[in-house]
C-alpha cells in the first residue's frame, strides 16, 4: 500500500533527515532512521511510505501540497500544527486546515489518519497550551471524521512533564531523536 505521509519537520524527519536531496546535502551526517515512517516501513514491510514532509511549514502550507503528495497514493497521514503554535497562529485554524485535509483525501477516495501534536521542549507555557488544545482538537477532529489519531504526543511525553518530550527522545528539544523516531514508527504508527 502506497501511503502519502504529508506534514513538516517532524515528518521531513528533521534536523538529520530530509526528503529533499538538496536539503540533505547540507545536513552534516544525514541519517534516514531520523524518520518515523523508516522504522514503521520496518515494522510493516507490505507499506510504502512516501516522505512529503517540508521543515517549518504550517498547516495551510502544508495543505498547499496535498495533491502533488497524494498523487498515486491510496491513503495519507497528515501531521502539522507546530509551526502554527511557534508562531502563535490560532490553534482553532491550524485544526480546520488539518480537517479540510482529511476532508479532500476522504473525498479523493483515500483512507486517511491523523498525527497529534509533539510536546515542543525548547517552548514556553503559552506554546504548551496551545498545543494541549490544538491536540484536543485534533482528538474531536478525529473522532467526528472517524479516522484513526496517531498518538505521537503521548508516545514521546515525559511522564513527569507531559508539556515535554522526554530528554533522551529529543534531538533538539524541537525534532525526535532517532529513538524518538523508533518509537513513533513502532508504537505510535498503526496500519490502516
Amino acid at each position: 500500500m502506497i501511503i502519502a505521509c504529508l506534514g513538516d519537520s517532524i515528518t521531513a524527519g528533521s534536523p538529520l533527515w530530509d526528503p529533499d536531496p538538496d536539503v540533505r546535502k547540507k545536513i552534516e551526517n544525514p541519517d534516514e532512521r531520523s524518520q518515523w515512517l523508516w522504522w514503521a516501513m520496518r515494522m510493516h514491510g507490505e507499506l510504502d511510505l512516501r516522505n512529503h514532509g517540508v521543515h517549518g511549514e504550517r498547516t495551510d502550507q502544508i495543505a498547499k501540497r496535498f495533491a502533488q503528495a497524494v498523487d498515486g497514493a491510496e491513503a495519507l497521514v497528515v501531521q502539522g500544527g507546530i509551526n502554527d503554535v511557534v508562531q502563535g497562529r490560532p490553534v482553532e485554524q491550524a485544526a480546520a486546515n488539518l480537517a479540510g485535509i482529511l476532508h479532500r483525501a476522504r473525498h479523493a477516495g483515500l483512507r486517511v489518519a491523523l498525527v497529534d501534536v509533539l510536546p515542543w521542549n525548547n517552548g514556553d507555557s503559552r506554546a504548551a497550551t496551545d498545543i494541549g488544545k490544538l491536540n484536543e482538537l485534533l482528538r474531536a477532529i478525529a473522532e467526528g471524521q472517524g479516522v484513526p489519531l496517531f498518538p505521537f504526543s503521548e508516545t514521546l511525553a515525559d511522564p513527569s512533564r507531559p508539556a515535554r518530550m522526554r530528554d533522551t527522545l529529543t534531538e533538539d528539544g524541537d525534532h525526535p531523536s532517532v529513538e524518538g523516531h523508533r518509537l513513533l514508527g513502532e508504537r505510535a504508527f498503526r496500519p490502516f
